[in-house]
């Protein structure tokens, strides 16, 4: 599985602003930016971003998933920090 498929599968599974991945085949770096997370718990964030990736867990084309979730406006203020 490469960076491009599993932004596709969260962009249409999830009402998300934005999605950026990085990664190695199968080990990966997501964050995902939209509104969705502003009333969320950060483990139901989490959950939100696993949901539709599980399936390709379960088969290994994903070995291991780090997740950093934001709202709109803390991605605004953050990404300054993180040089995006």
């Amino acid at each position: 599985m490469d960076t491009d498929e599993i932004k596709e599968v969260l962009m249409k599974a999830l009402a998300l602003d934005d999605v950026i991945v990085s990664g190695d085949g199968s080990h990966f770096q997501v964050i995902a930016v939209g509104e969705l997370f502003d009333d969320l718990s950060r483990v139901k964030q989490q959950q939100a971003v696993y949901a539709p990736l599980m399936e390709y867990i379960a088969d290994n084309r994903i070995h291991a998933v780090s997740i950093k979730t934001y709202t709109p406006a803390k991605w605004q203020r953050d990404r300054k920090l993180q040089g995006f």
